[in-house]
């Protein structure tokens, strides 16, 4: 059974300072299809434009000119409170820095969305702590962000991607702060979620190796997509 077309950009151009004399151009039409369950990387180095295009996908940020649908969804046409539902339930966030709430438990971290998502309280505390165990991680509930290493923080925050149940994961340089053995374990729980859950997972990273691990891999240079070939999958350990 073919596979459904989840993202679908064409054409996508992203400007800034538009109509300014430093108007800066950053993404030149950019043409990306993504099917559901697929996990796919996005590469390229810094300034190739991967945090602009993630954030056109992930819709927090609207492209200048183009067409983007996503899930069928005319991006262009979608009010900013269909948007916002989007971003809240349809799409989880992993950021190289966390973006952990430092006043918060991790526990109370992973509640958040599901808060503003008009979950019960005992509803969301339950779902929370499920995923904390999902990410072995239900030790540490009860810590604050300060008081967790950066790999135990990553993985509250993909906890908290998780919490409104997703069909994507977007992950950008989820790794980029972390050392290559926590790093691997931070793909692994990836892995686990596109094979077990089926999620559409997106990787944004500047490193070969990780991308290597994917199902397919897009270049980005200066904006433009310039390359896309087969991953190798996953690496088994050892």
């Amino acid at each position: 059974m073919d596979k459904k077309l989840i993202i679908d950009m064409q054409g996508i151009v992203k400007r800034y300072y538009i109509g300014k004399p430093n108007e800066l151009e950053v993404l030149h039409g950019v043409d990306l299809k993504v099917y559901e369950g697929e996990f796919i990387s996005i590469v390229g180095q810094s300034g190739s434009g991967k945090s602009t295009l993630m954030n056109v996908i992930g819709a927090l940020d609207l492209p200048t000119i183009g067409e983007y649908r996503l899930d069928g969804i005319d991006m262009f046409r979608a009010k900013e409170n269909d948007l916002s539902a989007i971003r809240n339930r349809q799409i989880g966030f992993v950021f190289q820095t966390y973006n952990l709430i430092a006043r918060m438990t991790a526990l109370k971290n992973v509640e958040l969305p599901m808060l503003y998502a008009g979950m019960g309280r005992r509803a969301r505390n339950e779902r929370a702590k499920e995923l904390l165990r999902m990410v072995d991680m239900e030790d540490r509930m009860d810590h604050s962000p300060d008081e967790l290493s950066g790999g135990q923080k990553q993985r509250v925050a993909i906890a908290r991607a998780m919490a409104n149940n997703p069909s994507i994961i977007l992950a950008d340089e989820p790794t980029g702060a972390l050392d290559s053995a926590t790093g691997h374990l931070i793909m692994d729980i990836f892995h686990r979620l596109n094979k077990e859950q089926g999620k559409t997972i997106i990787l944004i990273t500047h490193s070969p190796e990780l991308a290597e691990e994917t199902q397919r891999i897009v270049t980005l240079h200066d904006g433009m997509i310039t390359g896309e070939r087969k991953g190798g999958g996953k690496i088994a350990a050892g």
